[in-house]
């Protein structure tokens, strides 16, 4: 077909469809609808696979992390007064410490404790940490200072706050040479840290981690301070647990190193672990994990919203049946006039493709709209549900759906954008052959007999 004679068909094709504007709109709106899904499917998808994706680098892309895994009861030396004694140990950090392509190795100890500041009191986790801790997990100071060598020198009794702790106990005030009870000793604040986001859980070996409520002290404070031995009381007596670490944190020199080293690390634990009451969790093979989930999720995802696509075609097909028995004195009379098979046919199928078309370019639209609609969607969820219900915020805040609600962004994947205009076209080509062809095939004297 010449240009000339492309554009009077689409100049035809445009004019019958405007005859009838109610039903040429409620028929594009399936196509506009279906594009719209599988644009903002696939953004929400590519957010979601962004989101985890930054968690995992959060944790170091050249790291490898042994956290120490409390076994089953049966593996333990509980009851009876009896001390379960397992985990991650001193000895195991000076080993790991010394491997080859080992840069930095940190030791980390945590323990729930209560924190106090005059009235104030929350909950939270003190961490027992190096002057390295900051530069390996990407923890940032906002005020003040980390952890320092002299510090851990000298057992000083100074710890840095989370953004959160730092909320919640000192609300507006200044906390920096502040002091921050914990049993009966008190903490001076040397350091505030940036906002931190939460690390999402790990299948059984990382569990999800929220370091809103963290405050940091030097390991040897910690050491000397509050010890190896957890006592937890409950209704039936203690049970008495000691555990010397809780994570080991290994930089490796080169990210071509890092699987053999996990692999060596796993060999040298399993000498002496043989309960098996460790976990070594390697980033780099998250990543990778990570990247195999964002394509089935894309894959899934595009399938679901390409269902409404083909929806949409049908309703396309059923309409230009409708329109063939219509308009059959109409073709009666182009043949009559001299029009060809192929030009009822080209006339038929140029208006449906018109009509995809036209749907297509409106969903993308709608489409793009996705990131802007999502944000409008968190605004009214944290406005009218969370602001009307503490508990629920503070559940939203903490759980993982509050989490995802907060940090998922949509991320509009380009690509999808002509993929699914195409698919648009497509599906008018698809579905407008077989109403095409019956208008082509009607006999010419049946279709001028026709009332």
């Amino acid at each position: 077909m010449s240009p000339v004679g492309l554009i009077r068909a689409v100049k035809f094709a445009l004019k019958s469809l405007m005859l009838h504007k109610l039903r040429s709109g409620l028929t594009m709106l399936g196509i506009v609808l279906g594009v719209c899904s599988v644009i903002a499917m696939l953004a929400i998808g590519e957010g979601a696979s962004a989101q985890a994706q930054r968690q995992v680098i959060a944790l170091g892309a050249t790291n490898v992390i042994v956290r120490t895994v409390k076994p089953p009861p049966q593996a333990q030396e509980s009851g009876g007064g009896r001390v379960a004694d397992y985990g991650l140990r001193r000895i195991d950090f000076r080993r790991l410490e010394a491997l080859d392509n080992v840069m930095r190795a940190v030791p980390i100890r945590e323990a729930a404790q209560e924190f106090r500041r005059l009235q104030e009191k929350m909950n939270g986790r003190l961490v027992g940490v190096t002057p390295d801790y900051a530069a390996l997990t990407g923890l940032n100071i906002a005020r003040g200072r980390f952890i320092a060598d002299r510090d851990r020198a000298g057992s000083e009794t100074v710890c840095v706050l989370s953004a959160g702790a730092r909320e919640q106990l000192f609300g507006l005030d200044d906390p920096l040479g502040d002091r921050v009870r914990v049993g009966e000793v008190f903490y001076k604040v040397v350091g505030i840290a940036q906002p931190r986001g939460a690390t999402g859980a790990v299948g059984g070996s990382l569990s999800g981690q929220e370091f809103d409520k963290d405050i940091y002290i030097p390991i040897d404070t910690f050491e000397t301070r509050i010890g190896d031995l957890i006592i937890q009381r409950n209704q039936g007596g203690s049970t008495y647990e000691r555990v010397e670490l809780n994570q080991i944190t290994l930089q490796v020199n080169g990210a071509e190193h890092v699987m053999p080293t996990a692999a060596v690390v796993r060999e040298t634990l399993a000498l002496s672990h043989p309960q098996r009451d460790y976990a070594v969790v390697v980033p780099q093979e998250l990543l990778e994990q990570a990247e195999q989930i964002k394509d089935i999720f894309n894959i899934v995802l595009g399938s679901i919203a390409a269902i409404s696509l083909v929806v949409g075609g049908i309703g396309i097909m059923n309409i230009m049946l409708a329109t063939v028995t219509e308009r059959t004195r109409e073709i009666g009379i182009r043949r009559a006039l001299g029009a060809r098979q192929g030009d009822i046919l080209q006339q038929f199928l140029t208006e449906t493709i018109v009509l995809s078309g036209a749907g297509g370019v409106a969903g993308i639209l709608l489409g793009m709209s996705t990131p802007l609609a999502f944000r409008g969607v968190k605004w009214a969820v944290q406005t009218f549900v969370l602001e009307s219900s503490p508990g629920d915020r503070e559940n939203a805040g903490g759980g993982p759906l509050g989490g995802m609600l907060t940090d998922l962004e949509p991320q509009l994947a380009l690509w999808s954008l002509p993929v699914s205009f195409l698919i648009s076209v497509g599906i008018g080509v698809i579905f407008g052959i077989l109403p095409a062809r019956n208008a082509a095939r009607l006999d010419p004297i049946e279709a001028l007999r026709h009332e």
